[in-house]
């Protein structure tokens, strides 16, 4: 994936000495940002990284080189990797294949503790009447009970705000009636089964393209 000249310079920015020969690599979500997990790579798995774009860690527990979803197929397709101010710690940007942690979750850690994104989503998605917890005095729930036509307007209401709001030049007014829209937005994805996760995944793939074309 990277050329020869790259994985020289990263290898040899790093200080394999300070810690021994092994560093920690901490693996983000390039698109949620999401923090999913905590490795380590020698340097034969780091080889192995950039020349596959399969992130590849060095299993202590194992003693091998381990490649992420070698065995349950939810593996981790690289998209950077940099190392640290002090060149001891690498951050591995990847797009996960399915859940990363061993337990069937996106992340190693509760991400409702990490991504607001993530909690706001776990809100709504808990006000749907389907869910059992749905508060009928909540305005989450009274969209969800008005249908997808209505949320629907709401976003397109929210919408024209938004630009009236930039058109006059107010931006307080501005953020405001943004922060409407993505709300309405999401309370519309969810109802319709999507998550803003796959809208970040199709900016991304389309990214690609341009940048291949």
């Amino acid at each position: 994936m990277y050329d020869n000249s790259h994985q020289q310079t990263l290898a040899g920015r790093i200080d394999w000495d300070k810690q021994q020969g092994m560093i920690p690599a901490i693996v983000q979500d390039h698109l949620s940002g999401t923090v999913l997990m905590l490795g380590y790579m020698d340097r034969d798995a780091l080889a192995k990284t950039l020349e596959t774009g399969l992130v590849t860690f060095y299993s202590r527990s194992k003693q091998r080189l381990w490649t992420k979803g070698e065995s349950s197929g939810n593996g981790l397709k690289l998209v950077t990797i940099d190392c640290d101010c002090d060149n001891d710690t690498l951050l591995v940007q990847a797009l996960p294949q399915g859940p990363t942690c061993h337990l069937g979750t996106t992340s190693c850690w509760d991400t409702r503790t990490l991504d607001f994104n993530a909690q706001l989503a776990a809100l709504i998605q808990s006000r749907k009447p389907q869910t059992g917890s749905a508060n009928s005095a909540s305005y989450t729930s009274s969209l969800f009970q008005s249908g997808t036509k209505r949320i629907a307007q709401k976003v397109g209401e929210e919408g024209l705000e938004t630009a009236l709001a930039a058109a006059t030049g107010d931006k307080a007014e501005l953020v405001d009636e943004a922060a409407d829209l993505l709300f309405h937005l999401m309370v519309l994805l969810e109802d319709q089964g999507l998550q803003l996760g796959d809208i970040q995944r199709r900016l991304f793939e389309r990214h690609q393209k341009r940048s291949q074309g």
